[in-house]
């Protein structure tokens, strides 16, 4: 259950270790308003018009770009040295030969019932193992 959830927790670290996001983040003065993953933050309804630009404006937006990892080594079959490649074959069909099934086995007594008893005969005689 432990290499499961090892295995799991791996696999989801690599899938977002390689995921990129921005976090856009909108701020009234000295206070946060509005903070947006994957989308455009909103605002607080003071952002100036360009024709009044000349007065600085109190709201102020930020980005963060947070970029995944594009650099991921990707290995093929043929990139391996011979002996390599003879070993991780080798394994595989080595491997493989334990899940092949069984033959199907015939019990020819599968269906016989046993007498019924009409006398326990061991007590009748008085015949006991020790």
């Amino acid at each position: 259950m432990i290499h499961k959830i090892f295995s799991i927790a791996l696999s989801a670290l690599v899938l977002f270790s390689t995921f990129s996001f921005t976090v856009e983040k909108h701020y009234c003065g000295n206070r946060l308003v509005d903070v947006a993953v994957f989308s455009e933050a909103k605002g607080c309804g003071m952002e100036m018009p360009l024709k009044n630009s000349m007065k600085k404006s109190c709201c102020k937006d930020t980005i963060d770009v947070i970029e995944g990892q594009d650099e991921l080594q990707s290995l093929s079959f043929d990139d391996f040295e011979l002996e390599t490649q003879e070993f991780i074959v080798s394994f595989l069909y080595s491997f493989s030969v334990f899940y092949e099934s069984l033959p199907k086995q015939i019990v020819p007594h599968k269906d016989y019932s046993p007498p019924n008893l009409v006398y326990d005969i061991q007590l009748l005689d008085d015949v006991f193992l020790i």
